[in-house]
């Protein structure tokens, strides 16, 4: 399996069947971690990472401490996509990172990158 990103009309695949996506939050300003898988029935998160917690981002119950963040893993589905707000006024664009290699998504204003299985 291999993950797209779709920007626009442009599509950049991946390949990777891991994924890491990380962006600071707009309000809070600390990061935010997110490990995902790709399946063949979409995306999967495997565990979320956050640096502190407030507005709109406490950890749940069953996080646990590790190296100054809050480690746990979501009770979510596969989703068949994930949609990134690319709207270039928040406090950092998201960084996509698989393979040893990471990329900007979202940086500047557009339409939303959306990320999902390829086909």
């Amino acid at each position: 399996m291999s993950l797209c990103v779709i920007a626009g009309s442009e599509t950049a695949v991946v390949a990777a069947t891991l994924f890491t996506l990380s962006w600071t939050h707009s309000v809070e300003k600390v990061e935010w971690r997110e490990t995902w898988q790709v399946l063949p029935s979409g995306l999967q998160i495997v565990e979320a990472r956050v640096k502190g917690s407030g507005a709109g981002m406490e950890p749940p119950s069953d996080a646990r401490f590790e190296d100054g963040w809050w480690v746990y893993a979501p009770a979510l589905g596969p989703l068949p996509e994930l949609r990134l707000a690319a709207s270039g006024a928040t406090t950092s664009a998201w960084r996509l990172c698989a393979g040893g290699e990471c990329r900007d998504l979202g940086a500047e204003p557009g339409a939303p990158v959306v990320l999902e299985p390829c086909s």
